[in-house]
Formats: C-alpha cells, structure tokens, sequence
C-alpha cells in the first residue's frame, strides 16, 4: 500500500509552481503578466535567463523524480503514471483551482529523457532548430513533441512508453491551441521578444 504514495507525492512534485515561486522573489506574480502561464517559456520572458534556467530545471527535475519513482516502484507502466501526475499537476494546478496554468512541456521533457535519452536528444535538436527559424518557442515545443511521437514508434520502445507519448503529446497540443491560434493571427510573442 505504501509505494502507491509515490503517485500521490508525483502529482504533488508535478503542483510545485517554480515559476511563481520564482517571480514571487521578483515581486512579479507571473499569473497576470505575459502569457499568464507558470511554466517556463513566461519564466524566462518576465523573469530574466538566470531565474528561467532554475525555473526550467526545477520543472525538469519534477517530471524526471516522478517518472524515476514510479519506474522504481512499479516498472515501465508506474513510470508512465507517475510522468503523467507530475504533468497533470502542473498544467492543471491544483493551488491555483485546477486551471490551465502551464503546458508541461518542461516536466514532459524531463520524463522523457529518464525513458527515452536518445530520442530526447533528437527531439531538442527539432526544437532548437524550429525556435531558431521561427522564433517561436510554443511551436519548437510542438515540433519536439511531435517529433517524439513519431521516433517512439520508429525505434523500439516498451508499449507502455508508446501508450505515455501518445497521451502527452496529445495533452501538449491541447494546451497550445492558444498558440496555434496566435501564430495564424501574426500576434503570437517570438523568442526575445517582449509580450504584445
């Protein structure tokens, strides 16, 4: 009974709110400024480079502990629960009422890189390069995903780690509907930009 707690602690890992945390200490509360988001890509923006890397490595570090627990505890298919609470705990934050509040799309990496390092590294290599062409971030972070999804079907990987792209990806498009819409109207904010 007790290691079904861990799913319990990763949906709580998943809530830590690091970039509010982070702006708190600014004096900014990155609810109502930017995108409105507590995720990183509004971390970096409101924030600063220096506050946006701990913000995006404690968003990384919180899907990556939680997919490890469950993996420990569980095998491949508690990874994949303990990965999904972690990012439903983010996006959806259970201390701001349970409303969209991120994209996951830092803990989601995070995960990945604890089931899937090869297939991370190509799919940063993909957002590195979408940002560097469009400068967009939300749609480096789409064309990550994206590529994820499909080299999880092109190598071999365990079904329970196909079943967790599958999910996410389709969890970070809904997310990024917004932006989808922003791009097709000329208004979505590009990298190194202030907020329109």
């Amino acid at each position: 009974m007790s290691r079904y707690l861990i799913f319990i602690l990763a949906y709580c890992l998943g809530a830590i709110p690091f970039a509010y945390i982070a702006g708190m200490i600014k004096g900014i509360d990155v609810r109502r400024h930017g995108s409105g988001n507590i995720g990183t890509t509004n971390a970096f923006r409101l924030l600063g480079v220096k506050l946006g890397i701990l913000v995006l490595l404690g968003d990384f570090l919180k899907g990556a502990l939680s997919v490890s627990l469950g993996l420990w505890a569980f095998g491949p298919w508690g990874g994949i629960v303990g990965g999904l609470l972690a990012m439903a705990g983010h996006s959806w934050n259970p201390l701001f009422g349970f409303r969209p509040s991120g994209k996951g799309v830092a803990a989601g990496f995070g995960i990945i890189t604890v089931l899937m390092p090869k297939i991370t590294l190509i799919a940063v290599l993909v957002f590195v390069l979408v940002v560097w062409l469009t400068r967009y971030v939300s749609m480096g972070s789409v064309s990550g995903a994206l590529t994820v999804l499909i080299l999880v079907f092109v190598f071999p990987q365990p079904i329970a780690y196909q079943v967790f792209v599958v999910i996410a990806v389709l969890a970070v498009f809904v997310l990024h509907r917004s932006n989808f819409q922003r791009v097709l109207n000329g208004t979505e904010n590009k990298f190194g930009e202030k907020k329109k």
